[in-house]
């Protein structure tokens, strides 16, 4: 069918409810209409989904979507059900459903009802759904999250690899990949592997101007600075990352003895306690989640308005995807980091104990975050050139939107500093971590420095004027100019290099920066769209509006977000639709939801105009308006070669008791592994039968629920394998 871009943008607003795409979409959705191979990459918030979900409603037949996560595959679900009357629009194919469920699918299917089948990779390796599908009309196939398709990929799926033959066998459509990641390599391997090297390819800016972004100094009081940041979005939905399980835990309490509705999300916590808080968060049941990096991946809430990050991330990827879920609707996203350096040596004593290769690429890693928290640049700049994007930080879009550019911090001359400094990491013959040398320069004996008698030498306390924070300070910003660098053998400690060989010859101006500090008057602010406008949403209807939203949705099963966005809450506010007609101008509001949502809407807006004496405007607009991927698939390989789990821990120099944690972890994210050869050796067929029963009744997964049943029948490792077996073989 001929489709031209006058009739895309009318589709787009009777599906949707938009007036215009986002950046390329158009042109991207366009190459997918005219039967085009097309590959996407475009930033998490960057609109990904719609390249595939707005030509699939428009032609005929069923796209097949190849999703890895049953969350992601579940929220686009509802959402797309939520914009139109037919609940068959869209279904989900995989190991969740039942026979009947099954059943159904395919009915709607073969009526010509589903637009949209999303299906897990290993579903879709199904004999029986490949006949099946080769005597339906397919529109086209997309692959999500194509970076798992790659073993360089931070994700890799192995069942991803065979999806290029799977597609063949059931014909010849067009496909379209679509990822997040910015990597040549692993764009590549996509292309390759998908056998679409001739494909259309669209790369978006990486630019997300609607986020701010800041870093701070982690000091003591850091639990205070946060929850006097939160207060400020009472009852919005926010992230706060932390590394491990035990500060997730510790800063989810604080925040509710402090009255804020917050829950913890972790890989130790039980699969069904993990479920269950991410659900809570996404039907706005709570408003905070404080998580590990395990949390977000498929997360499709659009609606987050800030992303902390307790501790500063180990990469500026990792920096970039975890801030990137926040203010996905275009909406205001407050991004906020704390930097510590003890958190930087914290990583690098981890890395100590690996390869010296994966330490230098570790290492080279921490040192770009470092060099990001240091900087006085443009937080935006920086981060867009590091994905080999460049940026105008001054004419450039959201060019303010950072501490440094809203705040510049102030420099001083501290030429005669990086003398001392670097004088006294020679003199002492560079055998001191950072730590010894602010001892040796603001005179502070220790055990060290004793034996080794710097405290007699000249150079002890010459730097004693200063502070500890200030030498501190100076040598992460020397580091970063080069001026020093870090053994790689010896974990830390710190080196001249040539460059700092070269300065202490001809020393030259160097401008130090000074941290910010901050009092909460001074707190950089986000302006949020309706304010930039000129416009102000009506917080008492807001209000009433988020309360229906959340009724609707609890009744539906769905999380509030599906029924309507806050950009179309707050539009709403501003425009006030009496009538379901109205509906149709408000932004993100398109024909198939006003009918479906739009009549309760429009009644509780009229009373409100109604007892509040409202004058509407006349025209209806806006006044003005993670496991290591490589560990992770060298088990994957091996358990497939049947090789015992004992030879796979030592190969990698990993405790049985490590091995099976990752082991879990893996299982956990979705994907299979079969250790069925190494149960059956502990194991016979009744035993296994037992305790396949128990974890298929039980409502928790726990070990020692199961130790406790069993009343040592069996011992940890035998049940920990048997449940892994079990969520292999049922969940995944």
């Amino acid at each position: 069918m001929k489709v031209t871009k006058i009739n895309l943008q009318k589709y787009l607003k009777k599906y949707f409810g938009f007036s215009k795409f986002k950046g390329l979409q158009e042109d991207a959705i366009e190459s997918l209409i005219e039967g085009n191979n097309t590959f996407v990459v475009m930033p998490t918030g960057g609109g990904k989904s719609l390249i595939y979900q707005l030509p699939a409603l428009i032609l005929d037949g069923t796209a097949i979507v190849v999703s890895p996560l049953i969350a992601l595959m579940k929220n686009q679900v509802d959402a797309i059900r939520g914009i139109s009357a037919e609940h068959g629009i869209a279904h989900v194919l995989n190991s969740s459903l039942n026979k009947g469920e099954i059943a159904n699918v395919k009915s709607d299917i073969e009526n010509g009802i589903t637009k949209l089948l999303y299906v897990a990779p290993e579903s879709l390796t199904k004999e029986e759904n490949i006949e099946f599908l080769k005597k339906q009309k397919i529109s086209f196939f997309a692959i999500d999250e194509a970076h798992c398709i790659s073993e360089w990929g931070h994700d890799f799926r192995p069942e991803y690899r065979n999806l290029r033959n799977i597609i063949y066998k059931i014909g010849n459509f067009p496909i379209v990949g679509l990822t997040a990641t910015a990597t040549e390599k692993v764009q590549e391997d996509i292309l390759k592997n998908l056998g679409i090297t001739e494909a259309k390819t669209f790369k978006a800016s990486f630019n997300r101007a609607n986020l701010f972004y800041e870093v701070k100094v982690k000091t003591k009081d850091v639990d205070k600075d946060i929850i006097r940041f939160i207060r400020k979005y009472q009852g919005k939905s926010g992230i706060i990352y932390c590394l491990s399980r035990k500060k997730v835990e510790e800063i989810a309490q604080v925040l509710q003895v402090n009255g804020f509705k917050a829950v913890p999300y972790h890989a130790g916590l039980d699969a069904k306690t993990r479920a269950r808080h991410q659900d809570m968060f996404l039907m706005e049941d709570v408003d905070v989640v404080v998580a590990t990096i395990a949390f977000g991946m498929g997360i499709d809430k659009p609606d987050v308005r800030f992303v902390i990050h307790h501790d500063i991330p180990k990469s500026l990827e990792s920096y970039y995807q975890e801030t990137g879920r926040a203010g996905r609707d275009g909406g205001e996203g407050y991004c906020l980091a704390y930097y510590s350096y003890k958190d930087i040596e914290k990583l690098e004593k981890f890395l100590s104990g690996k390869p010296v290769a994966e330490q230098e690429i570790g290492n080279a890693l921490l040192q770009e975050v470092v060099s990001y928290a240091e900087t006085s640049m443009s937080r935006r700049k920086f981060l867009l050139h590091y994905f080999g994007e460049e940026f105008d930080d001054v004419t450039g879009d959201g060019a303010d939107m950072d501490d440094n550019m809203r705040n510049p911090k102030k420099r001083i001359e501290a030429k005669d500093g990086v003398q001392t400094l670097l004088n006294v990491v020679k003199m002492t013959k560079e055998e001191y971590r950072s730590k010894e040398i602010i001892n040796t320069l603001v005179g502070k004996e220790n055990a060290l420095l004793i034996s080794h008698k710097t405290h007699l030498q000249s150079i002890f306390g010459v730097g004693k004027e200063k502070d500890e924070r200030y030498w501190m300070g100076l040598i992460r910003q020397v580091f970063v100019a080069g001026l020093l660098t870090k053994e790689i053998e010896q974990y830390g400690v710190l080196k001249l290099s040539q460059k700092g060989q070269d300065f202490l010859k001809e020393p030259y101006s160097f401008l130090m920066t000074i941290d910010h500090i901050y009092s909460e008057e001074n707190d950089a602010s986000i302006i949020t769209n309706a304010k930039a406008s000129g416009a102000t949403v009506d917080d008492e209807l807001m209000s009433l509006l988020k309360d229906l939203r959340k009724n609707v949705a609890k009744k539906l099963g769905v999380p509030p977000f599906v029924v309507f966005q806050d950009p179309s809450l707050e539009d709403m506010t501003l425009k006030y639709p009496i009538e379901l007609t109205e509906m149709a101008n408000v932004h993100g509001v398109g024909d198939g939801k006003a009918k479906k949502f739009g009549k309760a809407f429009v009644e509780l807006i009229a009373r409100y105009v109604e007892d509040n004496d409202i004058t509407r405007p006349d025209d209806l607009i806006v006044k003005s308006t993670g496991v290591n991927s490589a560990l992770k698939l060298y088990i994957i390989q091996n358990t497939d070669k049947k090789l015992p789990l004992i030879d796979i821990a030592n190969s990698k120099g990993l405790e049985m008791s490590e091995l099976v944690k990752v082991m879990e972890r893996i299982i956990y994210s979705g994907t299979k592994i079969n250790i069925d050869y190494c149960i059956d050796e502990l194991l016979d067929e009744d035993q296994q039968e037992e305790i396949l029963e128990y974890f298929m009744e039980s409502d928790s997964d726990r070990i020692q629920l199961a130790l406790d049943e069993f009343n040592g029948d069996y011992d940890d490792d035998e049940l920990r394998l048997m449940r892994i077996k079990f969520i292999s073989d049922v969940a995944n």
